[in-house]
């Protein structure tokens, strides 16, 4: 007895584990995509998951997405403001979190994790998550013994919540803001800083019109449904709860998913399972007679329908479909063992091809080597030369690693930061050892409007890692090759279409230091005006009939 109380906790403890994985899933990916377009959306798929049980892992999730896309920090702020309604629990420990985070990057002189934190907490505060009181708290601090640093910090904080604190604590805006004045006239700072501060100034005469307190489109709260937190900067009680971060084995794990289905059902308004299980008994009961005549006459039927013909009539042996997946989970799992088994790259990749695999699912094979790869801690070059191996050895894992590279690139905003930078190192194994031929790189489109957050930090690891592999040089001529395959592929990475994707292209190069890369894009801007008009007199002399030689239009 003991032995199987001992092996169903063993049991239990895998399911909960895996249920915990699929939550971080949950979380992770609507957090990456989330915008004003779609944060309606976002709010309900976020609800579907425990935010109760996971809502460590919300604020981590929405913690670093926010220090990664600044500009995306009001978005963030209401989809906070939403959940809070619901769950204040959930807005209570961010904000803690926030003003931890900010007391260690004070104390530590970390200028952009500061700007970070009180970007955030001053959005918060305008979506009525955090109160006003610590807004003044962060700002006193800030101007308190005032260096270029945190006058700098201070400055771009007040340019988010000055507009609320005008509206809410005037008084406490114009003491503020004569902090300011005398640090302008009194205190050693560097010109930039004043510059700064003359700015500010201006901005509030202009009555904060650039920095309102809620942007258009994300008012998603009513006043009333609004829940403010007390949490003053100086509390020593406060708890970031990190234990909160980690899988923790629950002994009332049923239960505490019971209870959270009946909350989702209640914020979703969705009817719930006892209101179901009880109108499905009263019909049930009601219609007992009626449906037992009915199933009994389909039994009826089904008895004299062919389907329930004597086998001996209906020769061969009936086809049964897997619908469980049974068997690819156990391939999968053959793969995974194989690999973490294995002592070199030769003898995994031996082993790898040893493995039956059936017709259709060779694509596993190529997957599970990257999974593999991306769950480590840090990058492994041994992954990366098992996938070389394998390319080489058959066209057909070539093409797996290809169709792998567009899968993992258009659902990149669903893996967690370390993941997407070891899923890049092994692609730029592949491409800097030509196990890959270089048009994979055609799904890349460089845009404002077609790259996340993910995406350019994956593609930034990928290309620099290149660089380092094969140098700047070597990786222009590939890039620049003259194969039409490969040039044809890389236009969405070099775009050529429109100038404000050139400029945005431009200086995404050079801000990864890869400035090299730009050359004929930068070329491409100066002459593009000239060739616009040229075009342009082509299609109208077109229209017109008219045919001017080429020397007069150049001219």
């Amino acid at each position: 007895m003991a032995a199987e109380s001992a092996g169903s906790d063993e049991h239990d403890e895998i399911v909960q584990r895996e249920s915990w994985e699929h939550l971080k899933k949950q979380i992770n990916e609507p957090v990456n995509k989330v915008n004003i377009a779609n944060i309606n959306d976002i709010v309900i798929e976020l609800f579907g998951a425990n935010l109760i049980r996971g809502r460590g892992l919300f604020c981590r999730s929405i913690m670093r997405a926010q220090s990664l896309s600044s500009s995306y920090t009001p978005v963030y702020a209401a989809l906070v403001a939403v959940i809070n309604t619901k769950l204040p629990i959930v807005g209570e420990l961010l904000v803690s979190r926030l003003v931890l985070q900010f007391r260690r990057a004070f104390n530590r002189d970390d200028k952009s994790m500061c700007i970070s934190s009180v970007m955030f907490l001053a959005h918060l505060t305008n979506q009525r998550i955090a109160n006003e009181i610590l807004a003044f708290q962060v700002v006193s601090l800030l101007l308190e013994t005032p260096t270029d640093d945190s006058v700098e910090v201070a400055v771009a904080f007040m340019r988010e919540v000055g507009a609320l604190l005008l509206e809410s604590a005037p008084r406490v805006l114009s003491a503020v803001f004569d902090t300011f004045r005398s640090i302008l006239h009194e205190a050693d700072i560097d010109k930039r800083i004043q510059y700064m501060i003359e700015v500010l100034f201006q901005i509030r005469r202009d009555g904060f019109k650039d920095s309102p307190i809620i942007p258009e489109g994300l008012d998603l709260v009513e006043e009333d449904d609004q829940i403010v937190h007390e949490i003053a900067l100086d509390d020593d009680e406060l708890d970031a709860q990190d234990g909160l971060n980690v899988f923790k084995y629950d002994e009332e794990y049923a239960e505490n998913e019971r209870k959270y289905s009946g909350i989702k059902a209640e914020i979703l308004g969705e009817s719930s399972d006892s209101s179901d299980a009880e109108s499905g008994s009263e019909s049930g009961s009601e219609g007992d007679s009626e449906s037992g005549s009915d199933s009994s006459g389909d039994d009826e039927d089904e008895d004299d329908s062919p389907k329930a013909a004597p086998t001996s009539e209906t020769p061969g042996v009936q086809k049964i479909h897997d619908l469980t997946e049974t068997e690819l989970v156990n391939l999968r799992r053959t793969i995974y063992l194989t690999i973490m088994s294995s002592l070199s790259f030769e003898e995994a990749a031996h082993k790898l091809l040893q493995i039956k695999i059936r017709p259709g699912e060779e694509q596993e094979l190529c997957n599970m080597v990257i999974e593999c790869c991306s769950q480590e801690r840090t990058y492994k070059n041994f992954y990366g030369l098992i996938g070389e191996r394998l390319c080489k050895l058959n066209r057909q894992w070539k093409n797996g690693f290809t169709l792998a590279f567009t899968s993992c690139y258009e659902n990149i905003h669903q893996y967690e930061t370390n993941h997407l930078r070891n899923i890049a190192h092994f692609f730029s194994h592949q491409l800097a050892s030509d196990a890959l031929h270089w048009s994979v790189l055609r799904v890349v489109v460089l845009t404002e409007e077609t790259t996340t957050s993910s995406s350019r930090i994956f593609l930034k690891i990928l290309l620099q890692d290149l660089a380092e592999q094969l140098g700047l040089q070597t990786l222009n001529e590939r890039l620049k090759s003259t194969d039409p395959n490969v040039s044809e592929a890389l236009v969405g990475m070099f775009p050529s279409d429109a100038a404000k994707s050139i400029r945005f292209a431009i200086n995404y190069y050079t801000s990864i230091g890869l400035g090299a890369l730009t050359d004929e894009m930068r070329e491409w801007l100066k002459t593009a005006p000239a060739a616009i008009v040229v075009k342009v007199i082509e299609v109208v002399c077109e229209i017109e009939g008219f045919q001017i030689s080429k020397t007069i239009l150049v001219t």
